[in-house]
């Protein structure tokens, strides 16, 4: 537990947020403050379970101090010593179990603050309300902080659009904190609705094609999130790889982020239409594909699994993390998403997640939800300096760069931190190390559907090796979207 106070200085049990780690910051897993708290409870809990032991041994020992008084005149000297002995065994028992009472109920003080602190800090955010007092709102797009401020205005955004309608400060504010923050969920299940943007609503996705093959794969963090930019470059594909895990056969699903071009149009299921699936619908149907996929794999009922996945397909891997098809046929143990706006998805019993973003790429703000600090999640924050591009090569900005991703999860991997030693000893319980895997890459497309209205083309756009015509090749092309 990180910077506790000693148990000997005699001053109340405080949790603190774990330091940086060179350009890492870190959130989350054993060293969160979550899980910081859930030791000091338990801790707690046993301290409350002696001193009910102790008050008994006290009770005891009363009751023996009261059953000698009748042999005191037997011997006057020795008797009196004897109730005297237990007598004071007793009150010692007794400071001690003043003193691990008093103790406990500090943690659990300390506990009420920390609830208190965050629930004040939660309606604060409801009200739109910053400043000096409450705390100082960032200005919009300062670096190097642009995810959290996206992430502060999509969650203000039912005050914000109050404010815009032009009712007074203290309405709009008051609307804020009853609405509560943006539900984006029901925002892209409206817009869906919305004339002209039925395209965007989700599909079925079935199996097109595929092809397996051995390789060398690494199974790094950082390799895994090289292989989400590989397999992302023709449109619309998946990786399935086959691996030897620590215990039993294992599989990793790697999905891409978001593509335009390449396959016809509206049929890729990870164009703009894949983002409102994977935000606004659990990813129903890519999800369904997946777990076609693995069964055309090979995978069978009980294999461990982990899915990673790259800004869009961080999403998708996420939902798959809390679909009751998939958890009831495979175990799935462990998610790794990059650049992707997850905060709003829970994760069944039992599934790890490292999450990596970076204070400098909007996206993983887009939810308006912070990643919970819980035992089994972590978040991990890149701060590294970033050179911005060319304006024709910015895309949606250089902290979204899958490279960057890669080479901030390099850096997770050879951390000295518990936290991230802990969370990526839990991804190599499952798939090892690396070496020669199978590989199958599936090909996925999506029923055909109403076309996309103003969206614009992507004139000039250059494929990448080996993509089709017109594919916008994932983190290279100066005007595609990415991720």
């Amino acid at each position: 537990m990180a910077d506790a106070t000693p148990a000997d200085s005699g001053g109340t049990p405080r949790v603190t947020a774990p330091p940086d780690d060179g350009s890492l910051r870190i959130r989350g897993g054993i060293g969160g403050i979550s899980f910081q708290f859930e030791e000091l409870l338990a801790g707690a809990a046993a301290l409350e379970g002696l001193v009910r032991q102790l008050q008994s041994v006290e009770v005891e020992a009363d009751a023996v101090r009261h059953a000698l008084f009748p042999y005191q005149s037997d011997s006057y000297a020795s008797g009196s010593n004897a109730i005297i002995a237990v007598g004071e065994a007793g009150r010692d028992v007794g400071r001690v179990r003043s003193q691990l009472q008093r103790m406990g109920d500090d943690v659990r003080a300390s506990h009420r603050e920390y609830e208190y602190a965050e629930a004040r800090n939660s309606l604060l955010l409801r009200l739109g309300l910053h400043g000096p007092v409450y705390g100082q709102a960032p200005e919009p797009f300062a670096l190097p902080d642009v995810r959290g401020t996206v992430e502060g205005w999509v969650a203000m955004m039912p005050g914000s659009l109050a404010a815009l309608l032009g009712l007074p400060a203290p309405v709009a504010a008051a609307v804020g904190a009853l609405q509560g923050p943006t539900d984006v969920r029901r925002l892209v299940r409206d817009a869906s609705e919305a004339p002209g943007l039925g395209f965007l609503k989700p599909r079925p996705v079935s199996i097109a094609g595929q092809d397996t093959f051995t390789a060398n794969v690494d199974l790094s963090p950082a390799g895994l999130l090289r292989r989400a930019g590989a397999v992302g470059e023709p449109g619309g594909r998946i990786e399935v790889i086959e691996v030897d895990g620590a215990d039993r056969r294992s599989w990793v699903v790697i999905i891409p982020g978001t593509q335009l071009g390449g396959a016809p149009e509206g049929t890729n299921p990870f164009d703009l239409a894949g983002i409102a699936e994977a935000l606004g619908y659990d990813s129903a149907w890519t999800a369904a594909a997946i777990r076609g996929s693995l069964e055309q794999a090979g995978a069978r009922p009980g294999d461990q699994l982990v899915a990673v996945g790259y800004s869009q397909g961080g999403i998708h891997a996420m939902n798959l993390s809390k679909d009751p098809a998939l958890l009831a046929e495979y175990d799935l143990r462990f998610v790794l998403t990059a650049g992707s706006p997850v905060g709003g998805i829970s994760p069944g019993p039992g599934v790890s997640s490292l999450h990596l973003e970076h204070e400098q790429d909007w996206v993983p703000g887009a939810d308006g939800v912070v990643n919970p600090d819980t035992r089994g999640r972590v978040t991990v924050t890149l701060t590294n300096p970033l050179t911005v591009p060319p304006p024709k090569e910015f895309g949606l900005g250089p902290g979204h760069r899958l490279e960057n991703y890669a080479d901030g999860a390099a850096l997770v991997s050879a951390s000295r931190d518990a936290t991230l030693r802990d969370s990526t000893a839990t991804l190599a319980a499952v798939v090892g190390t690396g070496g020669v895997a199978t590989v199958t890459r599936f090909s996925l497309r999506r029923e055909a559907g109403p076309s996309p209205r103003g969206v614009p083309a992507v004139p000039g756009a250059r494929p990448g090796p080996g993509a089709p015509s017109g594919r916008v090749r994932e983190g290279s092309s100066p005007r595609g979207i990415r991720g």
